[in-house]
């Protein structure tokens, strides 16, 4: 729904992209690219220069459903019976830990979200008005490149998930899901897209 999005991502365009907005609402960037994008490297980089707390979705799935509580046993139970964990739980998860890391003048780099439509219908449902979302940061690179370094990847760190037949399949599922969503905001000149194929050095003076 095209007013779904338009509505999550039309405010405060008053305050500076770096900084917390005025109103107290935490000021928010999506963070967007491919399996093996260098998106990690990227955000990591942000945090120590510009002071944003980095939320990865996979991490923070990986670290509630641990903790236990009604959300973490809630995590638990669906991933260990390898189903998909549900855009209503991801994005409670995602609020859970933007008010752990406080609320109020924060700044959030939101890494792998949306990945999907349903994600932004989600977050408009759970959040809409009470977050500044800035804009999306797009980490770009070609398929080739991504693939040469995950299968790299793999071979140094043992990634069950770094093999040709996942990472084909993770394309697939970033092409179908995840650039519709890019293409929407770019439209909306709500995109800034990084070219990340350079040294990591550069592609960060870019970002």
């Amino acid at each position: 729904d095209e007013n779904k999005i338009k509505n999550t991502m039309g405010c405060g365009k008053s305050s500076a992209a770096g900084a917390a907005t005025p109103s107290g609402k935490p000021s928010v960037v999506f963070v967007l690219g491919g399996p093996g994008s260098g998106k990690g490297t990227q955000c990591a980089k942000i945090v120590d220069e510009f002071k944003y707390a980095h939320l990865s979705t996979g991490d923070l799935l990986r670290e509630e459903s641990k903790k236990g509580g009604e959300l973490g046993d809630k995590l638990k139970k669906t991933m260990e019976a390898g189903e998909l964990v549900s855009s209503a739980m991801l994005v409670e998860l995602l609020k859970k830990a933007m008010k752990d890391r406080g609320w109020e003048k924060s700044k959030f780099l939101l890494d792998g979200f949306p990945r999907n439509q349903e994600n932004i219908d989600e977050w408009e449902k759970q959040i809409g008005k009470e977050a500044d979302i800035k804009f999306i940061l797009h980490i770009d690179v070609s398929k080739d490149v991504m693939k040469e370094r995950l299968l790299k990847r793999g071979e140094e760190s043992g990634r069950a998930d770094d093999n040709e037949e996942t990472i084909l399949k993770r394309f697939e599922t970033f092409e179908k899901e995840s650039l519709p969503i890019i293409q929407f905001y770019e439209k909306k000149k709500l995109v800034r897209k990084v070219d990340s194929s350079k040294p990591v050095d550069e592609v960060y003076a870019e970002v």
